[in-house]
C-alpha cells in the first residue's frame, strides 16, 4: 500500500499564519512509501531574505520557469536554486509597458507562488510502478518496477491491444495539468508528445470539445460557425454599460497575467455601469458589480428570453441587424423547409408549438429574478448601445447548457452589439495575444478521423460499437465532409491519461468512475504519467513518474489577457527529483520500442524543440527577441491592438460569411432541427432549432418538487485551486478551505450554523466539508467548488453503501449524463440535500 507521508518536519508549515504563508517558508516531508517521503531541508533560518524583487542574494542561480496549469494565464516565476534545489519562488520583476501609466508585470497569484510546495509535496510520485497481479485498479496495491520494465511492459501490452482491436480502441484522456507550455503540452488532442508518439503508432480516438466550455463551444459553432470569443477586455472603454453573465474572473483569473489584473483597470477607466448575473454573489460581484440579478441555476434561456421579449414589445431590438445578419429571427427570414411558427420571435411572442409568451412575469416564475429587474435591465440594453454582454463558462455548464449559451448570443444579436467597438459577440471574454507557432513539432496527422464527446470516453470503454451520431460519435470523409450517422466500430480497450485527473476526480459521478474503471474486462491498460498520486493516479495499471515544469525545458504562450502579449521561456532549473522522467523522454523510449524513434524525435531533443518551436514563433513576430536571449530575460511583452470579435463579417457578410451554412448568424439552426427530428434520446434529454428554454433533470423544478433532493447544488472554481491542481497544499488549503455555501434560512431549516461540518448528499454518493452559511448563494441552492482531491473513507459508507468523500469532491454528486445536443458537461445540474455531519 502506498503511503502517504502527512507529517512535515516544520509544524509552522502545517497551520501558517499570514505572514508565514506570505514568506514562502518551505515544506519538508517526512515517512517513508513510493511517493515522495522527504524535501530538502529549508534554507537557513538566519539568511536575511532580500527584497522580494531580488530574492536571495547568494542563491547558485535564478532561472526562469512558469505556471503552466488551466487557469487562463501563464504566469512568469523566477525560481531561486541553492545546492541543487528550489529554495525561493519569486514573481515577474520586468514591468517594461505601461497599462494606464502603471507598469505592467505578471505576478502570479498564490497558486503560482507556492509551486515550491508541489515539487516537493510528500503525494510526489518516486518512481514507475505497476498495479499487482490479482488486485483491482483504486486499491492502491503497486509493487515498483523498473523503467525499462515499464517500457517493454507497456510497448509489448499496447501491440497486443492494437493487433486485437486495431487503434480506434486507444484513447488519450482529456488534461489539462500541463496546458501552459508547448513541448510537453498534455492539451489539446491533436498536439503534444502523446498525440504525436500514438498518430505515428497507427492513431488513436480522440475528442472534441472540453470539459470547460463544450456547451458554449457547440453553441458558438451552431450560432457562428466557429469558435469567436468577443471583444478583448480593453474595448470595454467604448461601452456603455458591461454585463458579466456567470462570469466570476476575479475567483478564476487571479494573477497579473489575466482578468483581474486588468478587468478592474478598464472598467474604472471605462466609468459604465456593471450588472452581474449569478446565483452567488462572488468576490467578482462583490468586487465589480453595481447590481446582482441573482437567478436560478440552468435558467438562463429563459432570463434571456424574458429580456428579449421586454426588447420587442419596446420596440428596443435592431432589427436592421437581425435582417441582415442572421438567421431565423422570426418567421420572414426562416430558410426554406422551416415551419411557420419555429422561428425565435414566434417563441417569445407565444405563437410557437408551446403557445407561451415569455413575457417578464413567466421568466420570474422559472428564474427567480423579479419581473422588475428583468424589465429594467432589458431597458438599460436597449437604450445603452453598445453594451458589452460577457458570458461566462458558468451557464453552459448544465444539462441544458447549450441553450443557454445560445439564447445569450441570440439577445446580443437582438442589440445588434456584434462587430462593433464596445459590443462583442456574446460570448466569453477576448483576448488579443502572440501566439507561438508549434507546427512543425505537431506535424504529425492522427490517421483516426473518428472523434467522441471529450465526456463520453466512459460511455465508449462501456459500449462502444452501440455509440453513434446521436451519441455524439462524429467523422468526416475524405473531403472533409461530415457522415451522416457515424458509430464507434470498437470500444475503448487502452487508456493514456497524462497531466489528467479526469479519470475520477474532475469526471462527473465518481462512484460510477469506479466501478467502470475496477473493471478489468473493459479497459484492458491503463497508462498514467503523473508527478503527484491523484485519485485517478489510483487506478493506473502502469504508474510513471512524470517531471514537474520546473525540471524541463519549455516555451510558454500567453493566456488571456485582453490585448497585451506576452511569452515566456521556461528553462530547466533543477534535474529531474528521485526517478522521474519527462513526458518527452517517456515517449521517446515507447517509439524506440515501436521502431518508430527517428520519426518521433526528428532528431531532436526536448530543448532543440523548445528552441525551434520558438524561433519558429519568430518569423510572424520579428521584433520578438531570440531564445537564448529569452532564456536570460525570461517574459517578453508588447501591447496589440484590441480584438473586436467578428468586425470584418459585420462590415460585410457577402465578403466575409460565417462558416454557418446559410454565412449568417444562425438563431434558427438547421442542423439542429434535423437533429431534433432524427434523434432518439433519453428521456428528459430536448435539442431545440431555436435556443428554448428547457426544463431538464435535477433543475430548479425538479428540486421544487423533490422532497428527497430538494436543493439544487451548482459550483464554481476556486482560488485555492485550478481545478485540481494545487489541490494537495497544505498551505492553499489553510487559506482556502474546502466549504458548502449555503442560505441561511436553508441552513436554519436543517439545524445548520455556519463552520459544522455538513454532508451533502444524493443517491450517487456523500460528501463532507464545512459550511458557509451566507445570504450571498440565493435559497433552494447550495455550491461547492469543484476540484477538491476525491478521498474516500475507508470506515465509512453512506446509505447506498458508497465510502463517504471526507475532502469534499463536488463530482461524487454529480452525473454521468451529457448534455443533449453537445454531449458535454452538465456538472452543475444536480438535486442533493444537506445535514449537519454526526
Amino acid at each position: 500500500m502506498v503511503d502517504r507521508a502527512e507529517a512535515v518536519s516544520d509544524p509552522a508549515a502545517t497551520k501558517p499564519s499570514r505572514r508565514t504563508f506570505l514568506k514562502w517558508s518551505g515544506v519538508a516531508g517526512v515517512g517513508a512509501g513510493l511517493v515522495a517521503c522527504s524535501a530538502p531541508a529549508e534554507y537557513p533560518a538566519d539568511q536575511k531574505a532580500a527584497r522580494s524583487t531580488a530574492g536571495m542574494l547568494d542563491a547558485d542561480k535564478t532561472v526562469w520557469s512558469a505556471c503552466m496549469v488551466n487557469c487562463g494565464a501563464r504566469c512568469p516565476l523566477r525560481l531561486q536554486v541553492k545546492d541543487g534545489q528550489v529554495v525561493r519562488v519569486l514573481p515577474d520583476n520586468t514591468g517594461v509597458e505601461k497599462l494606464d501609466g502603471t507598469p505592467w508585470r505578471i505576478p502570479a497569484c498564490p497558486r503560482g507562488r507556492s509551486i515550491r510546495q508541489r515539487i516537493y509535496n510528500p503525494d510526489r510520485l518516486k518512481t514507475p510502478l505497476k498495479r499487482k497481479p490479482g488486485t483491482k485498479r483504486g486499491e492502491g496495491q503497486w509493487e515498483k518496477i523498473s523503467w525499462e520494465q515499464a517500457f517493454d511492459e507497456i510497448a509489448k501490452k499496447y501491440d497486443e491491444i492494437l493487433g486485437k482491436y486495431g487503434p480506434e480502441s486507444s484513447f488519450i484522456a482529456y488534461g489539462t495539468g500541463v496546458i501552459g507550455c508547448s513541448v510537453s503540452q498534455s492539451y489539446s488532442p491533436s498536439g503534444g508528445p502523446l498525440a504525436k508518439l500514438l498518430s505515428l503508432k497507427g492513431g488513436f480516438l480522440t475528442y472534441y470539445g472540453d470539459y470547460s466550455t463544450g456547451g458554449i463551444t457547440e453553441a458558438m459553432r451552431v450560432c457562428y460557425g466557429g469558435y469567436f470569443d468577443t471583444n478583448s477586455t480593453d474595448d470595454l472603454v467604448n461601452t456603455k454599460l458591461y454585463v458579466m453573465w456567470g462570469h466570476s474572473p476575479m475567483e478564476t483569473k487571479m494573477s497579473g497575467g489575466s482578468e483581474a489584473f486588468y478587468l478592474p483597470k478598464f472598467l474604472r477607466k471605462a466609468g459604465v455601469k456593471v450588472v452581474a448575473i449569478d446565483p452567488r454573489y462572488s468576490d467578482s460581484v462583490q468586487l465589480l458589480a453595481d447590481e446582482w440579478l441573482a437567478l436560478k441555476p440552468g435558467t438562463d434561456a429563459a432570463l434571456a428570453a424574458g429580456l428579449a421579449w421586454v426588447l420587442l414589445d419596446e420596440g428596443l431590438h435592431d432589427q436592421a441587424f437581425l435582417d441582415k445578419y442572421c438567421l431565423g429571427f422570426d418567421d420572414a427570414h426562416l430558410p426554406e423547409g422551416a415551419k411557420t411558427g419555429s422561428s425565435y420571435r414566434a417563441y417569445l411572442e407565444g405563437k410557437g408549438p408551446d403557445g407561451t409568451p415569455k413575457t417578464p412575469q413567466w421568466a420570474e416564475g422559472i428564474t427567480g429574478v423579479p419581473a422588475e429587474k428583468i424589465i429594467n435591465l432589458a431597458r438599460e440594453l436597449g437604450n445603452n448601445k453598445p453594451s458589452m454582454i460577457v458570458q461566462g463558462w458558468a451557464p453552459q455548464r448544465q444539462a441544458n447548457g447549450e441553450n443557454s449559451a445560445r439564447a445569450i448570443i441570440t439577445l446580443n444579436a437582438m442589440l445588434g452589439n456584434v462587430g462593433l467597438k464596445g459590443g462583442g459577440t456574446g460570448t466569453f471574454v477576448g483576448s488579443s495575444g502572440i501566439a507561438l507557432d508549434a507546427s512543425s513539432y505537431n506535424s504529425v496527422e492522427n490517421p483516426v478521423t473518428k472523434k467522441i464527446s471529450h465526456f463520453s470516453w466512459m460511455d465508449a470503454m462501456e459500449r462502444g460499437p452501440e455509440m453513434r451520431g446521436q451519441d455524439g460519435v462524429r467523422d468526416w470523409d475524405a473531403d472533409g465532409n461530415p457522415i451522416e450517422d457515424p458509430h464507434l466500430n470498437v470500444p475503448i480497450k487502452s487508456l493514456w491519461v497524462y497531466g489528467s485527473n479526469v479519470l475520477i476526480n474532475q469526471h462527473s459521478e465518481v462512484n460510477n468512475s469506479r466501478r467502470v474503471l475496477a473493471d478489468d474486462s473493459l479497459a484492458e491498460l491503463i497508462v498514467v504519467c503523473e508527478n503527484q498520486l491523484t485519485a485517478s493516479a489510483a487506478y493506473a495499471d502502469y504508474l510513471l513518474p512524470g517531471t514537474m515544469t520546473t525540471e524541463e525545458d519549455d516555451v510558454v504562450p500567453q493566456g488571456l489577457a485582453a490585448n497585451m502579449g506576452y511569452l515566456a521561456v521556461s528553462s530547466k532549473a533543477t534535474e529531474p527529483l528521485y526517478d522521474s522522467k519527462p513526458i518527452y523522454e517517456i515517449c521517446t523510449e515507447l517509439a524506440k520500442r515501436w521502431g518508430i524513434e527517428d520519426n518521433f524525435t526528428e532528431g531532436k531533443t526536448q530543448l532543440e524543440w523548445a528552441r525551434q518551436i520558438f524561433e519558429d514563433s519568430r518569423k510572424e513576430n520579428p521584433d520578438i527577441p531570440g531564445y537564448d536571449q529569452m532564456r536570460e530575460q525570461g517574459v517578453y511583452k508588447r501591447m496589440n491592438p484590441s480584438a473586436i470579435g467578428l468586425e470584418d463579417f459585420r462590415k460585410d457578410p457577402v465578403a466575409n460569411p460565417l462558416d454557418t451554412p446559410s454565412g449568417l448568424i444562425e438563431i434558427y439552426s438547421p442542423e439542429v432541427a434535423h437533429k431534433a427530428e432524427t434523434w432518439q434520446l433519453p428521456e428528459g434529454d430536448v435539442v431545440t432549432a431555436v435556443p428554448e428554454f428547457i426544463h431538464t433533470w435535477e433543475d430548479a423544478e425538479a428540486a421544487k418538487n423533490n422532497e428527497k433532493y430538494p436543493l439544487q447544488m451548482t459550483g464554481y472554481h476556486f482560488k485555492g485551486r485550478t481545478h485540481s491542481s494545487y489541490g494537495n497544499v497544505a498551505w492553499l488549503k489553510e487559506a482556502h478551505n474546502q466549504v458548502v455555501w449555503i442560505n441561511p434560512a436553508d441552513a436554519k431549516a436543517r439545524g445548520i450554523e455556519n463552520n459544522d461540518k455538513v454532508q451533502v448528499f444524493n443517491d450517487r454518493g456523500c460528501i463532507e466539508l464545512q459550511a458557509k452559511v451566507t445570504p450571498r448563494i440565493i435559497r433552494g441552492v447550495c455550491s461547492v467548488p469543484e476540484g477538491a482531491w476525491y478521498k474516500p473513507d475507508a470506515e465509512r459508507t453512506d446509505d447506498n453503501d458508497f465510502p463517504i468523500d471526507r475532502n469534499g469532491c463536488a463530482n461524487v454528486l454529480t452525473r454521468h449524463h451529457p448534455s443533449a445536443l453537445a454531449k458535454s458537461n452538465p456538472q452543475y445540474t444536480n438535486n442533493v440535500q444537506i445535514r449537519k455531519a454526526k
